[in-house]
């Protein structure tokens, strides 16, 4: 029986169980199943490379091989070309890229190396799934080290239009790269059609049938595979004893008798700031919402190494500041803006006890937490969720009430529809919502993955294939 390997940029615990998230726990199901690996950095930094050695642990019949970065590889690998430069390109924000050349060759270096580490371990039937752009040349790099087995990479955050990743440096060579696997995956049919368009348009490939590319003498298969969430097991949290004494403390606490949730990570992707305006502009539009409603925005820490994550932090302290000194009172507080990790358990709670989910990125792959608010309602009397039209999501939760996030008189304007949506209507909604979330599921994301890698035939991509850099575009 083949097992299944599984590389990301990080590998998750998955003794922490239903808090680390379902596609953690949907991996880690398969990996449990197949006695695989997975397989990636362990979140460690070191001080010379001789202390880059693979580290292999036992979680019950899954094994994990972990390895750390230096302090170098740290800064130009996962601080500089990941997230410095197709992290913000990938999400549309050439503004934000920062472009230095150790950038992508400590990229490539990395890569190569945790791609030699990893093909020491796998076994000639073995199925690699590799995850996210982080490892965008991964598959290339384990060709190079001659492994023939199926591999297969998801993308989880947006692939971007031609004219926005010609501007990536080396995009053809990233894109050469690609076709090291058997089938590319992404969120959504339009992130699968810019890619398409790119490899046609810049690169001079052809589109066959049934998803599949040829280009760089090599044929793949690229199709969308929106991930989803394990929508049973957040539902549970959200009716348990403990969820129901938090939203008991959420209504007793608050003069307010109407809840607005946010809940992201701090990232200027988010459109964090955008949605503040636009609570600010409902205030201003609807004074009868004034001690009505109370906007909390959770947004936990995160890549606070990167200029421009430290720059927002900043920018939602001032605005939450400045609209509590506007509008509120002795008795109330309009926003409440929390920068910390909040448990699973408690956003599930906050998620069911609100009367609003707002979930407004500027762009996103997916996002997760507008599927996780669904999933978090009472049927009889479920709350509803503003989505940005920018987000994957969208893309499949058509009845949410779909916003751009762009304008702040949109956003304020869904937000009173949304605060005073009759209940039938409202139960409409996510009638429709809850029954697309759970047939939609993080299993079977997976499973329809694996299916597609399982069944595709042998192919050009195997074959060895030059250096990246060759291929520089």
């Amino acid at each position: 029986m083949s097992r299944l390997i599984v590389a990301s940029n990080r590998v998750v615990d998955l003794e922490k169980g239903i808090q680390s998230g379902g596609l953690a726990v949907a991996l880690g199901e398969a990996l449990q199943l197949g006695r695989g690996v997975w397989f990636g950095w362990d979140g460690t930094i070191v001080e010379s490379e001789g202390q880059l050695g693979l580290k292999l642990s036992q979680q019950n019949s899954m094994r994990t091989a972990t390895v750390p970065l230096t302090r170098e590889e740290y800064e130009s690998y996962y601080l500089g070309f990941a997230n410095k430069v197709l992290w913000p390109a990938f999400h549309y924000r050439l503004d934000l890229a920062v472009y230095d050349s150790s950038f992508i060759e400590g990229y490539r270096r990395v890569n190569a190396r945790l791609a030699a580490q990893l093909a020491a371990l796998v076994e000639p039937e073995d199925l690699i799934w590799v995850h996210d752009y982080h490892m965008l040349p991964f598959g290339d790099e384990l060709r190079k080290q001659g492994c023939r087995q199926r591999i297969g990479f998801f993308l989880h955050i947006p692939f971007p239009p031609p004219e926005i990743f010609r501007a990536v440096p080396e995009n053809v060579a990233l894109a050469r790269s690609m076709f090291a696997y058997d089938v590319v995956g992404f969120q959504t049919a339009g992130d699968t059609n810019n890619f398409v368009r790119y490899i046609v348009e810049q690169c001079g490939g052809e589109i066959l049938d049934d998803d599949r590319v040829r280009c760089f003498e090599r044929t793949i298969t690229a199709s969308a595979f929106p991930i989803g969430i394990d929508a049973d097991a957040i539902y549970e949290m959200a009716h348990t004893p403990e969820a129901e004494a938090h939203i008991s403390r959420l209504q007793r606490r608050s003069m307010a008798n109407m809840f607005v949730l946010g809940v992201d990570r701090l990232d200027y992707s988010k459109g964090l700031p955008d949605r503040m305006k636009a609570f600010r502009r409902l205030l201003e539009m609807h004074p009868e919402m004034r001690k009505a409603v109370t906007m909390m925005q959770i947004a936990p820490p995160t890549r606070e190494d990167v200029a421009a994550y430290a720059e927002i932090r900043h920018e939602l302290e001032g605005l939450s500041g400045a609209i509590n000194g506007e509008f509120g009172d002795f008795d109330w507080t309009p926003v409440r803006y929390i920068h910390r990790i909040v448990p699973r358990g408690t956003l599930a709670a906050l998620f069911r006890g609100s009367h609003v989910g707002l979930v407004t990125p500027l762009r996103d792959g997916m996002n997760l937490v507008a599927k996780e608010y669904v999933a978090s309602q009472d049927a009889d009397n479920p709350g509803v969720l503003v989505l940005s039209k920018f987000s994957g999501a969208a893309e499949d939760l058509e009845e949410a009430i779909l916003v751009n996030p762009y304008d702040t008189d949109e956003m304020a304007i869904a937000l009173h529809r949304a605060l005073t949506m009759p209940l039938e209507e409202r139960r409409s909604r996510h009638e429709a919502l809850i029954d697309r979330v759970r047939r939609r599921d993080v299993k079977n994301w997976r499973d329809s993955f694996l299916a597609a890698l399982r069944s595709e035939p042998l192919s050009g991509a195997r074959r060895d294939m030059p250096p990246i850099a060759a291929a520089a575009g």
